[in-house]
């Protein structure tokens, strides 16, 4: 039951989008901007999945030509609490801006670590989904991660996990998940929590912890450096980005988790505005420059637009909340 609920995804990029924006003839440097600007607002700082997954599309966006100006602003704290207060604060100044955002959302909000939830802003869509990785020095004594779920299974004081999220929240969650899989008490995981990957990682490599639990695409980058090594992934089957990297699942553990990535605009954004910005991600889809971005960093597309994404947010609020409960962190 444990790996239906974190694994279950649904991934579609609407192929009659695909069609329409490559019949177009759409192609790098052609396209003609759909909207003039967009302000990324990350809710953590530099370094991490929401920061990378924000500059990315960005990216794509500004090189194709979708969108004239982009601009990005990183405001953490409170878990990302911060970010949506603000938001929600300059609401009618801020009808360009797009936050972006992920599971944690959820999670943050059943735990009660801020007072809002999605329901306090607008959904524009969900984009990308993003994989669980566990990264140890490359000095590490740790080769495996089967070793390491072996050390935790004897003593597991003696595993020190960093994460770069909030005890409780999403790193922390996922190392609960492959450590109970590995047949030990979730509860009694040893976690440090930083305010976002790029902390987090410094902590490892100062020593502070054994392992990293942090987003695959973060890891991809971290591995690149040759600092660190990727022990395993929590996806169904290994990415073409890393193909040395094994899954839980093929290491003897059933656990696999998927983190879906989205935008939200400020509440009362005008329908028309949604629209607008729900076009131009559905576009996006089908450049090339997009096409870099997301094998750079090992996503999966995860399109769910408008309504539908608002109907998976209240699937996955209540599918989380059970698996929180199983796991100790909710009453």
């Amino acid at each position: 039951m444990l790996s239906k609920l974190i694994s279950r995804r649904r991934s579609a990029v609407m192929a009659t989008a695909l069609v329409a924006c490559l019949g177009s003839g759409m192609s790098s440097g052609m396209a003609q901007a759909a909207v003039d600007s967009v302000h990324f607002l990350i809710p953590g700082g530099a370094g991490g999945g929401w920061d990378g997954t924000a500059r990315g599309t960005g990216e794509a966006l500004s090189k194709s030509g979708l969108v004239e100006t982009v601009s990005y602003e990183n405001l953490s704290g409170g878990g990302g609490g911060k970010a949506i207060a603000h938001l929600i604060e300059i609401a009618d100044q801020s009808q360009d801006t797009l936050m972006v955002n992920s599971t944690p959302i959820v999670i943050r909000s059943l735990s009660k670590m801020f007072p809002q939830s999605f329901r306090d802003l607008t959904p524009v869509a969900a984009t990308v989904g993003d994989f669980g990785a566990f990264v140890v020095k490359a000095d590490s004594k740790y080769t495996s991660f089967n070793q390491l779920a072996d050390a935790y299974l004897e003593n597991p004081r003696a595993v020190t996990v960093v994460g770069g999220s909030a005890r409780g929240s999403m790193d922390h969650l996922v190392a609960a998940m492959a450590f109970k899989a590995a047949g030990g008490d979730p509860r009694r995981v040893k976690y440090l929590a930083y305010d976002a990957g790029g902390k987090a990682m410094a902590g490892l490599l100062s020593g502070e912890a054994d392992v990293l639990s942090t987003g695959f695409s973060e890891a991809l980058v971290l591995a690149e450096a040759g600092e660190v090594r990727i022990l395993a992934m929590t996806g169904h089957e290994r990415s073409s980005a890393a193909p040395e990297v094994p899954t839980l699942q093929e290491l003897g553990y059933d656990a696999s988790f998927v983190n879906w990535r989205g935008f939200f605009a400020a509440p009362g954004l005008p329908q028309s505005k949604r629209d607008e910005f729900i076009g131009v991600l559905e576009k996006m889809y089908a450049t090339p420059e997009w096409e870099a971005v997301r094998d750079r960093n090992g996503w999966a597309e995860d399109f769910r637009p408008g309504d539908e994404f608002v109907t998976f947010l209240e699937q996955q609020e209540q599918e989380i909340g059970t698996l929180m409960r199983e796991l100790g962190f909710l009453k």
